[in-house]
């Protein structure tokens, strides 16, 4: 599938990859709206990996098809990372693009990918991911963190740091280039791609206007938890950039207090409530972090297979 002249205009052509693991639901409402999409559907693909589903998906997928051209793919449960790699190994279009499946795309979406990727090829396109259940505090606070981030690493949308996968598009080249996704890292995995892709050349835009909506339930038992993975993932993630002898990332206390203060200066509802939630957040990340590190260690400590083997069969003689 290439990109083609439609109603006189030069439209490029999508793959959309939509990783899922036990979320039928949430997938029927994200497939509904890019269903929806304001694009010409024959430049659209999706791929959607079930991750190691408890159950078969074809069911949930079945009311799109006529809509849509879907493939479902399955493996055995390995991240999100590992899903996407999947999911990009198929398809057919110029493009890839990387979805939620707890996500709802706004109808311009893909239009609005489009017009930066047509201007800018070569460029690595993300946008925001706006929480979709303003009721729920957690789902709130977790969101305005992702929003907090953007607006101080992302000054210059032109020249962006910090992209999410949840809502990212590049092209299928640039994406095999880079190497694809760290399928090791269950969290922070967009951290890494981000970070290879700048080591490759790619530039980073951050694109307001393309726009999903993240209906992600929270209770503060699965929001501690949430930031909990994020620092596992933290640890890992500059394992792995020591691993390539990339610059060691510095501690940026502002970022911190940018954080904290954020909910305050925009004037948010339950603005102290979700300040205190921000701070939390960083508090179950240095938590998870600590753990790994401790994991790890704990690893790197115990004797080998090959090791033990020995002392066994030496406790059993005589």
């Amino acid at each position: 599938m290439t990109s083609r002249w439609v109603d006189g205009v030069h439209e490029i052509s999508f793959s959309i990859i939509i990783p899922t693991y036990n979320r039928p639901r949430f997938l029927a409402s994200c497939l509904e709206s890019v269903a929806a999409q304001d694009y010409p559907s024959a430049l659209v693909d999706v791929v959607v990996v079930d991750d190691g589903s408890d159950a078969p998906l074809d069911a949930t997928i079945a009311p799109y098809r006529a809509r849509l051209p879907v493939m479902l793919v399955r493996q055995d449960h390995g991240g999100p990372g590992a899903a996407r790699n999947t999911g990009a190994a198929q398809g057919s279009g110029e493009f890839l693009v990387f979805l939620d499946d707890d996500c709802r795309p706004a109808r311009d979406w893909l239009q609005a990918l489009a017009r930066h990727l047509k201007s800018s090829p070569d460029t690595v396109v993300g946008g925001p991911m706006s929480n979709g259940l303003p009721d729920n505090i957690y789902a709130v606070a977790s969101s305005l963190l992702i929003e907090a981030a953007s607006t101080y690493f992302n000054t210059d949308p032109s020249r962006a740091t910090n992209l999410i996968t949840g809502n990212l598009a590049l092209s299928r080249a640039d994406f095999h280039r880079v190497g694809g996704f760290d399928d090791t890292l269950m969290t922070a995995e967009d951290r890494d791609f981000c970070d290879r892709c700048r080591e490759q050349g790619c530039r980073l835009v951050y694109a307001g206007d393309a726009v999903v909506w993240h209906d992600r339930p929270l209770t503060f038992r699965t929001f501690w938890a949430q930031h909990v993975e994020y620092g596992r993932g933290t640890f890992d993630y500059h394992r792995r950039r020591a691993e390539r002898g990339t610059t060691r990332v510095s501690f940026d206390g502002g970022f911190y207090v940018h954080l904290v203060r954020y909910p305050l200066v925009h004037r948010r509802p339950r603005a102290l409530a979700l300040s205190v939630l921000l701070g939390l957040t960083q508090v179950a990340k240095t938590v998870g972090l600590l753990r790994q590190r401790m994991r790890r260690a704990g690893r790197r400590s115990m004797p080998s297979l090959e090791q033990e083997r020995p002392l066994e069969q030496e406790s059993h003689r005589g």
